[in-house]
């Protein structure tokens, strides 16, 4: 009786000693500075085989141990894929035990989001599969570990999203969003959206199962998490064509999305306007109906009152409202569009954003003198132009400012503008010809700005940039002199003093 009480004994500190070294190592791995020294010290080959123990307990914390130290960096999560764990841990996917299910799902995400190459190894090591039909569990904590883990492989690359598309994993997240579990949704609205994001062909597949219709409505949801979550769905749905853009019109988010765009929210209200900017960028009719819809002025508003990235969803959509004809255009000038625009390509930090809004600057000025006067009369193009010459400045910015510029110069008659931009710092020649060419359009038929022209000044800074400049800025000079008097432009020309004073003194007057 006492040799079989020691033995229990042994066999009991045995299971306690796994125990705690599997709950302290995963305690242990919760803080960065550990992870690197439980690595060296061979942590993994110690976890590996309590993945398969006979107490379910350690089994969970011993995969908890293992997402932890996976989740830290690629480096820790492809040790894991060295030391063969992910056979494991398909193994334990497959299991009856649903706690055993989520914990190694858990660590199969944690491994897969660093990169395509994790990712594939766990679709090569069989793990798909078993994610699948954990879709199928009861427990809502198994399907949405799943569902996180199918989400972290379909994200990377578009082979890796149709490997799980016709694995039959579309139709069962479809069906995860109608669970009554917050979590779970977000969840498997998470992963669809990864999916559709890759190619037209992926989003078509998510059209197909009928997930528009359904999804659609809880953009209106109470949770923020979720309108998130299915405005990013939506986006990623519609930005591909034409036809799947008026899918998600069709499903009647029109005008409810703008409501999203004073959201309390600011990653709901980001969302919200990439769908908005996802539809109308394809056609004028699109653009037309979102304007029809009162689109413009909840865009301007949510440009006002919003910044950095949450800012350009906002910013493009009215670009691309206002690169379709004359009337869109005037829409977002009279919707006070302008200055917010402006005020994001001032103040913002990021050259991305910058580009965008002297984009879509660009795309509102460049259709006629009036559009031009609208955006010069808010001192737009000086702006731009310090934007192209900045050394600070993007080589897509500089070319954004630059095409900016061009379009709204060739466009523009309202002369104040364009001798405003000859009063300040010399201008670079890629800018200087786009003003002198419009000037040389004007001027002849415009009497006030040819006077305006010299009393300012400018016209005797352009003889002076004539003789410093190439030949091609020199031709264009020779254009507006051939608007005035030949002894007006002998008067401004650098050194026509001395010339008099030289003929005073050779008897010549």
């Amino acid at each position: 009786m006492a040799t079989t009480r020691a033995i229990l004994q042994v066999l009991e500190n045995y299971q306690k000693s796994r125990i705690i070294f599997v709950q302290t190592v995963a305690e242990l791995a919760t803080k960065p500075q550990n992870v690197e020294v439980l690595h060296n010290a061979g942590v993994m080959t110690l976890l590996r085989p309590l993945l398969l123990d006979c107490v379910p307990n350690i089994q969970q914390t011993a995969s908890l141990a293992l997402a932890r130290l996976a989740s830290f960096s690629q480096e820790l999560a492809e040790a894991i894929v060295h030391e063969n764990i992910l056979i494991q841990l398909v193994y334990s996917l497959k299991e009856q035990n649903r706690y055993n299910k989520k914990a190694a799902a858990g660590v199969v995400r944690a491994i897969a989001k660093h990169s395509p190459a994790l990712a594939q190894a766990v679709v090569n090591a069989g793990a798909l599969q078993p994610l699948i039909l954990s879709l199928e569990e009861f427990d809502p904590a198994v399907k949405e570990m799943a569902a996180g883990a199918l989400g972290h492989i379909v994200r990377h690359t578009a082979r890796l999203a149709q490997v799980v598309v016709d694995a039959g994993g579309v139709s069962l997240l479809l069906l995860a969003i109608q669970e009554p579990e917050l979590s779970l949704r977000r969840t498997a609205a998470c992963t669809l959206a990864d999916i559709a994001k890759h190619t037209p062909e992926l989003a078509q597949g998510i059209v197909d199962a009928g997930s528009v219709p359904f999804v659609a409505p809880l953009i209106s949801h109470s949770d923020a998490k979720l309108r998130k979550e299915v405005c990013a769905l939506l986006s990623q749905i519609a930005k591909h064509t034409v036809d799947l853009a008026e899918v998600v019109v069709a499903a009647d988010v029109f005008p409810k999305i703008y409501l999203l765009l004073r959201d309390t929210d600011p990653m709901v209200r980001r969302n919200a306007a990439m769908v908005v900017r996802e539809v109308c960028k394809h056609t004028p009719e699109l653009a037309q109906l979102v304007v029809a819809t009162g689109g413009v002025a909840a865009l301007v508003d949510n440009v006002r009152e919003t910044c950095g990235n949450e800012r350009l969803p906002g910013v493009m959509a009215l670009g691309y409202i206002a690169a379709f004809s004359e009337t869109l255009a005037l829409t977002v000038i009279a919707s006070e569009g302008l200055p917010p625009l402006l005020n994001a390509f001032t103040t913002e930090v990021e050259d991305h954003i910058k580009s965008a809004s002297a984009w879509s600057l660009g795309q509102i000025g460049r259709h006629s003198p009036n559009h031009a006067k609208a955006v010069a009369e808010l001192e737009v193009l000086p702006p731009l132009v310090g934007g192209f010459v900045s050394k600070h400045s993007s080589e897509d910015l500089q070319s954004k400012c630059k095409k900016a510029v061009k379009g709204i110069c060739d466009r523009l008659t309202f002369f104040p503008a364009l001798n405003s931009l000859l009063q300040g710092p010399p201008l670079p020649e890629g800018i200087l010809k786009y003003v002198l060419i419009q000037i040389a359009k004007v001027i002849p038929h415009d009497q006030e700005a040819k006077t305006l022209f010299v009393t300012s000044g400018s016209f005797g800074k352009m003889q002076e940039m004539a003789v410093e400049s190439s030949s091609e800025i020199k031709s264009l000079v020779d254009s507006v002199n051939s608007a005035y008097p030949i002894e007006i432009v002998h008067y401004y020309s650098p050194g026509y003093s001395e010339i008099l004073l030289q003929k005073l003194a050779g008897g010549k007057f």
